[in-house]
């Protein structure tokens, strides 16, 4: 089934998109979301695709894609003249290189500008009746200045504000606040639209002060009381109750996704870690802890560093050995771990040789750490797998995780949708944000947005200011 149809196609008016090179890229499947309106593709555009055939990463990928749909499409027709789409409209690939002159002031002959031209000339050819649907907000912002239509490709796209944050506040009568401290769990009967193990903060006939921290069963239709984990977890407490919700998702093997995002400092990686080696190195539930983050972009060549596979690594992987050491050192000196959330180095937690403390548990293959250009093709049974950075993930590398999973395997996403590396996915778009609401519906996903900054008082203030 066809994705939802973007916003500019929604009229009932047929119309004529030219679809630029970003939006291809992105999701090689754009060519057949418009239905009954037509798509034109510039030949420029089809030159742009073509320099990123033999590229190895995602781009390229879908660039082969777009490849073999069009061959496909022409086997039915003459693209010059036009193939008809599943959806009813007609793909035509328009060869014409010339169209208005453009002002001087747009400098000289580009890619970018051979395409605007087009856009100018069907738009005058046909009535005004185009549109031009890009990705990049300066070709947006040319094709508003010569009076032309363009709007964002937004197939899949999840507005920003309408996040699913994992949790939600109820006013409840008294009765049922009491009922749950004392049982352990409550009858959901009552409330509805809420999610499976989504967190529900109860509010004693709307008192701030007489609460309850649930989790939602959707199998039993039943409100879980979120336990406090006293004793921390590695060495690490929860400093708030986002913190606390997270944990609770990632201590429970039934929920094979946890999803967690939130501002830098808030504790996402470090949690996730603590969680990990709990469930690895003293639990054993686990066979080993596998840590991995994006080589941005995705797939990139890391040859250019000296050294072996695990020094060329090394610089990439910085951020969550800093964690590690941090976990280690705090568990060795048995200091109670009051961490929660801190994203610090901490001190040299032993090893011996100038070694950092956790290297120990590399070499007993307890912690594997490894960039995710290598996890195509791969099967992972019985592992904690944490994935940082997410997003920078598109939606089609986040599926490509997810399908590695084995049986028995955990896989948790840890990111910032405000902090985006990958030119080709923005807070809207990346792979994170995709999985957070296709995966709200599922009693095995959870996700937990934290808000709090527990790393410094100054992370937090620079996280909210700057």
């Amino acid at each position: 089934m066809p994705p939802a149809l973007i916003s500019a196609g929604s009229g009932d008016r047929p119309r004529t998109f030219v679809v630029d090179t970003n939006v291809l890229l992105y999701d090689p499947r754009a060519l057949f979301v418009f239905k009954k309106h037509d798509i034109v593709i510039p030949m420029t555009v089809i030159e742009e695709v073509d320099r990123f055939k033999k590229d190895v990463n995602e781009t390229g990928r879908n660039a082969r894609t777009i490849s073999r749909y069009l061959d496909e499409l022409r086997e039915k027709g003459s693209l010059r003249d036009g193939v008809q789409l599943p959806g009813g409209g007609m793909l035509r690939v328009d060869f014409a290189t010339h169209g208005p002159d453009l002002p001087i002031t747009w400098g000289p002959e580009t890619n970018d500008n051979r395409i605007l031209r087009t856009v100018l000339r069907l738009n005058r050819d046909l009535g005004g009746n185009v549109a031009f649907i890009t990705r990049d907000t300066n070709m947006r912002l040319k094709c508003d200045a010569m009076g032309v239509p363009t709007e964002d490709y937004e197939n899949a796209q999840i507005p920003i504000d309408e996040h699913y944050t994992g949790q939600v506040d109820r006013d409840v009568p008294t009765q049922m606040v009491e009922a749950i401290y004392s049982e352990g769990s409550v009858s959901a009967e009552s409330l509805t639209g809420l999610f499976p193990q989504q967190f529900v903060i109860l509010r004693a006939d709307g008192s701030t002060t007489h609460t309850a921290m649930a989790r939602y069963d959707g199998k039993s239709n039943r409100l879980k009381l979120v336990g406090r984990h006293k004793d921390g977890v590695w060495g690490i407490f929860a400093r708030n109750k986002e913190q606390l919700f997270a944990l609770d998702l990632l201590m429970d093997d039934s929920v094979q996704m946890v999803t967690l995002n939130g501002v830098a400092g808030t504790g996402k990686t470090l949690l996730a870690l603590a969680c990990g080696l709990k469930r690895v190195a003293d639990d054993r539930i686990f066979r080993k802890l596998l840590v991995s983050r994006p080589i941005f972009p995705l797939g990139r060549d890391i040859g250019f560093l000296p050294g072996d596979i695990e020094q060329k690594l090394n610089p990439w992987m910085k951020p969550i050995f800093d964690n590690l050491e941090y976990l280690v050192s705090t568990r060795q000196e048995g200091n109670g771990g009051r961490g929660g959330g801190r994203n610090a180095g901490g001190s040299n937690g032993g090893g011996g040789g100038g070694e950092p403390g956790f290297q120990m548990l590399i070499d007993q293959r307890i912690i594997e750490v490894e960039p995710l250009t290598y996890i195509r093709g791969r099967s992972i049974a019985k592992q904690y797998l944490i994935v940082d950075e997410a997003q920078n993930l598109t939606p089609h590398e986040a599926k490509t995780v997810l399908t590695r999973a084995g049986e028995g395997t955990k896989v948790i996403f840890t990111g910032d949708p405000y902090q985006i590396d990958n030119p080709y996915v923005d807070t809207l778009s990346n792979g994170m944000t995709y999985v957070v609401e296709r995966f709200k519906h599922s009693p095995i996903a959870g996700h937990v947005t934290l808000k709090k900054g527990e790393r410094s008082e100054l992370a937090e203030l620079a996280a909210n200011m700057l």
